[in-house]
């Protein structure tokens, strides 16, 4: 169910996905929030800076709130995301015990919250968050589209 503080939580994660350009990295941001709407942890996708596939700015947030939090159970807490969460993001979410997912854009080609799967709601699974998605959703989608295009515009690097 819709809560007035997840588009803040939405802006929020926004405002943390505009740094992973910088980096050459998908601008995607997550905040993890405690129960009391407090924000544990942030952090943008970051695969082309650490030279890592799992850097997915879920992930990582969701790493960060941990140390916080002092253990890896994050139950109370919501999971903000610019983009409907991977397989792979999934799985951590769930396995984190967070208590909510929101997020902005569907992501047709890879989610795994609703649109090509959905891992976080399988019955079949122990833990199941309650899911919002479409949350700010044209911003969100834009922030990627202009990154792509970019990326699309961008003359092909001969110096190798």
């Amino acid at each position: 169910m819709f809560r007035p503080a997840d588009e803040r939580a939405l802006g929020r994660a926004l405002e943390v996905a505009r740094a992973a350009p910088a980096t050459g990295d998908v601008p995607i941001g997550a905040v993890v929030l405690a129960a009391d709407g407090t924000e544990l942890a942030a952090a943008c996708n970051a695969r082309e800076a650490l030279g890592d596939p799992t850097a997915h700015a879920e992930v990582l947030a969701l790493r960060a709130a941990a140390r916080v939090v002092g253990e890896w159970r994050l139950t109370g807490t919501t999971l903000a995301v610019t983009v409907e969460p991977c397989t792979m993001c999934a799985g951590a979410i769930g396995l984190a015990r967070v208590d909510r997912v929101v997020f902005g854009a569907w992501e047709p080609k890879t989610g795994a919250a609703g649109s090509l799967w959905d891992v976080l709601r399988d019955r079949r699974l122990a833990h199941r968050p309650e899911v919002v998605g479409g949350i700010r959703a044209g911003e969100a989608a834009a922030q990627l589209e202009s990154f792509f295009a970019a990326h699309r515009d961008r003359p092909p690097d001969r110096s190798a």
